[in-house]
């Protein structure tokens, strides 16, 4: 695992899109693993801005979406299929063909997991995949407890997700599961990326990186993976021992 720390949110995002620019340069066709929230839009601003102005090239490569509320699509406001159609879909020039979600409306959601695992692994496996943290330390909807070895899987949310995630919708809405890729994925990607930002997150970014490494606390996976780039502002590392 490497931890790098910058200044600001701004900086921390373009940090982010520029490991997802080498990334392309070197295998235009990769697999490319985004997550919805508050995180990663300062990074998806800076993609489609380079990818509008001819500096990378997102047609050749297959984008695949991090999780999902059960039982929600693009038309739902908080959803993530809406969260990536609208920050970053919808605003490049060029529309994306390659780009896999998943249908969190399905009647069989143990088989939208097949599909999304069989899909990953026929294209040779992830190149980057993005996270952001939860407050309980959650990467994508991994939840506490989740056994690191799983890959695709529908999650039961725990209640600080649940309570967390009512500030991405307009009224208060029920979530009563999620699905997402596994924190198996996150192992076997060529570069898995975590960005988190801002002082509230400081005490779980300590405990996931400087913590006991425990399903406990999903996000402590990162210490145990080679391909792990942590990338944190400021505000976010102030509780990390320096060592």
């Amino acid at each position: 695992m490497e931890v790098k720390i910058y200044s600001n949110y701004d900086e921390m995002s373009k940090a982010a899109a520029e490991l997802v620019a080498s990334q392309l340069a070197e295998k235009p066709e990769s697999v490319l693993v985004f997550p919805s929230g508050d995180s990663p839009t300062g990074t998806l601003n800076y993609l489609v801005s380079w990818a509008n102005d001819g500096r990378i090239d997102l047609t050749k490569a297959s984008i695949v979406g991090l999780d999902e509320w059960v039982g929600m699509d693009e038309n739902d406001k908080g959803s993530c299929k809406y969260y990536l159609k609208n920050t970053f879909f919808d605003k490049l020039n060029t529309k994306l063909t390659n780009v896999t979600l998943f249908n969190a409306k399905a009647d069989d959601l143990e088989a939208e997991c097949d599909r999304m695992n069989t899909f990953i692994a026929s294209k040779g496996g992830i190149g980057v995949m993005m996270v952001g943290i939860g407050m309980n330390g959650h990467l994508g909807l991994n939840e506490p407890g989740t056994p690191f070895n799983l890959y695709a899987h529908r999650s039961e949310l725990d209640p600080v997700t649940v309570e967390v995630g009512q500030k991405y919708f307009d009224k208060a809405t029920p979530l009563t599961g999620g699905i997402t890729l596994g924190l198996q994925h996150l192992a076997e990607a060529g570069k898995a990326i975590l960005i988190a930002s801002g002082a509230k997150k400081a005490d779980i970014i300590a405990k996931s990186l400087q913590g006991e490494v425990s399903t406990a606390v999903p996000a402590s996976i990162l210490q145990t993976l080679d391909n792990a780039v942590v990338l944190l502002d400021e505000e976010v590392a102030t509780k990390l021992i320096k060592v």
